[in-house]
């Protein structure tokens, strides 16, 4: 029962090659399906973010040939040579892979240390995954867990109590280029989860008008009512980009939505008017060419590095009382791993020892004259309870130890001796 991992994020891969392996809610569907019809994962979940990929699985055989498999495989479904990949992506395996994932839910891992948008996204993508079918017992465990330690975390250290959000960054932003945003007009474009909390922090700022563009009108709206703004129909761009100072735009696309040509139309329209761009889009939804613009200052996910070590100093007293949490919770799964474990073994030895006992009985039985049909059923009986006896007795003490990650090894020094490759769980 081996958990694999392999992804890249914000410290391994740069955003131009993170926005190549991105995936939308559809793809990881697909994936979770290939992987498993492929037989490379026998369960799967795919954890997309605007700082990470990463794809969580368990093999159906312990290999560690899974992770090659997996990478091989990321290349394939994005298009990208596995040489320029391969240089970005992490392999971890079971306890390292544990950890990682429960750091991940706890913002540990996060650009925004103790970033508010992850555990959502996490909660998020197991729910997708379960609901496909592509979780089964072991992801499951696993990622209850992860939103377990994510809930403490926050709830126990200071990194949730002052939460600092992707939102609010782009904001800050904001402010060091036009300083007060009471007399500023914003367009956000997208009403997902990200959107609301761009508007939120928009509001809370007193931003003098708001408008809303989104595919979908009916989610437009929604998000403009709650807070006061108005939506401006997905295709009116020409009109649309004349109005604001802030554009922060949040959209699922597989194509940049706005292009440098439409960008440089729109500046001259405004007469130059100064225009910032947050781009929190992965992919990127805007042109990274229209950088050079005159007065059009645009920035992406990776240029929030000044306001993320800032607040990383703030908050960074607290990773030790965190980490202890992580760690509290790794160690209650891998004994969880460590039991399904030792359950295999010794179901997998059970099973062997009754097939030879079986075998063994008809062996002998034929060199007994008159022995009945009422006394072989008791003699195999009798094997049968010692059989249990050995079995059951020892697993039941292994099972009563406090460390039983360390008893676990020697029962699989007893695989290693009793079971073949081809009779193991």
């Amino acid at each position: 029962m081996e958990i694999v991992l392999v992804g890249l994020n914000h410290r391994s891969a740069p955003v131009e090659v993170r926005e190549r392996v991105s995936f939308t809610n559809d793809q990881a569907r697909q994936a979770a399906e290939e992987l498993r019809a492929r037989g490379i994962l026998h369960e799967t979940l795919v954890l997309s973010t605007c700082n990470r990929s990463e794809v969580y699985g368990v093999p159906p055989e312990t290999t560690r040939e899974s992770a090659a498999a997996l990478s091989n495989y990321l290349s394939s479904f994005h298009s990208v040579q596995l040489d320029l990949l391969s240089p970005s992506l992490y392999h971890h395996y079971d306890r390292n892979a544990v950890r990682h994932l429960f750091r991940v839910a706890s913002g540990l891992d996060s650009m925004m240390l103790g970033e508010a948008e992850i555990l959502g996204q996490v909660r998020e993508a197991y729910r997708i995954a379960y609901e496909h079918g592509a979780t089964g017992p072991v992801l499951n465990r696993l990622f209850q867990g992860a939103l377990e330690v994510g809930k403490r975390v926050r709830s126990e250290t200071e990194l949730g109590a002052r939460p600092m959000s992707v939102a609010s960054a782009g904001v800050k932003l904001a402010e060091r280029i036009f300083g007060k945003l009471q007399e500023r007009i914003a367009l956000v474009l997208g009403a997902g989860l990200i959107s609301e909390q761009i508007v939120s922090q928009l509001r809370d700022r007193n931003i003098a008008r708001l408008f809303v563009m989104n595919r979908s009108r009916d989610r437009a709206d929604h998000l403009a009512r709650e807070f006061s703004g108005k939506v401006i129909a997905w295709d009116d761009w020409e009109s649309a980009l004349t109005l604001p100072d802030v554009i922060v735009s949040s959209v699922s696309a597989e194509e940049p939505v706005l292009k440098r040509s439409v960008l440089e139309k729109a500046m001259t329209a405004r007469g130059n008017r100064p225009l910032f761009v947050m781009d929190l889009g992965m992919p990127r939804n805007v042109d990274p060419d229209a950088a050079d613009l005159y007065n059009f200052y645009l920035y992406n996910i990776d240029d929030l590095t000044q306001i993320v070590q800032q607040n990383r100093s703030a908050r960074e007293s607290e990773i030790p009382r965190a980490e202890v949490i992580v760690d509290e919770h790794v160690g209650k799964f891998l004994t969880w791993q460590a039991s399904v474990n030792l359950i295999g073994i010794v179901e997998a030895l059970r099973h062997k020892l009754k097939a030879e006992r079986a075998e063994f009985i008809r062996e002998r039985a034929e060199r007994i004259p008159g022995l009945t049909s009422e006394q072989r059923e008791q003699v195999e009986t009798i094997i049968d309870q010692l059989l249990e006896k050995m079995l059951l007795d020892p697993a039941r003490r292994l099972q009563g130890e406090k460390d039983l990650r360390r008893k676990i090894q020697q029962v699989e020094a007893i695989r290693e001796l009793f079971l073949p490759d081809r009779e193991r769980p």
